[in-house]
């Protein structure tokens, strides 16, 4: 079982976080107009996975912004913003931030084999239920060539750590 920490206590996540050298498992999420999003539709591109526990918190929102800064300049790269939040929510931040180069997901629906194929499921404290913050870049054969469970969940991801296996 993995691990990370909330404000500087200990939370557990439901499986094992995600390792490099795999295939990256297909999923299918939710975007704003309510239709899905497979992952197997950025076959052939690097892909970010931005994933974090909600919009309404301020780490959550500067990394979705950080990250839509940095991808306006990257070519064959897609970076999806993944959290529990529903798509009306992501949509108005979106649109209220003028995000353009991020595609939004939402991990809401159940049953969602995401949050534990990729171990990031918190299983217990406050945020129980929630999606802990971590980054985990895809290459364009479908490989994870990159992860980062950040290891308190209030503190942002190296975003040049992630974007730098990316060439």
């Amino acid at each position: 079982m993995s691990k990370t920490a909330f404000q500087g206590s200990t939370v557990n996540l439901a499986g094992e976080f995600i390792k490099t050298g795999i295939t990256a498992p297909d999923f299918t999420m939710v975007k704003g107009d309510l239709s899905q999003f497979k992952l197997s539709e950025t076959r052939g591109k690097f892909v970010v996975l931005n994933i974090f526990p909600s919009l309404d918190t301020g780490v959550c929102a500067t990394s979705v912004r950080k990250f839509n800064q940095m991808a306006a300049n990257m070519d064959n790269t897609v970076v999806l913003a993944i959290s529990k939040d529903l798509p009306f929510a992501q949509g108005r931040f979106c649109s209220t931030e003028g995000i353009a180069n991020v595609i939004p997901l939402s991990d809401f629906r159940n049953p969602s084999d995401f949050d534990t194929n990729y171990g990031v499921l918190i299983a217990d404290g406050p945020l129980s239920g929630l999606l802990a913050r971590s980054v985990v870049v895809i290459n364009p054969a479908g490989e994870v060539i990159y992860t980062e469970l950040v290891p308190e969940i209030t503190q942002e991801p190296n975003y040049e750590a992630a974007l730098a296996v990316i060439k």
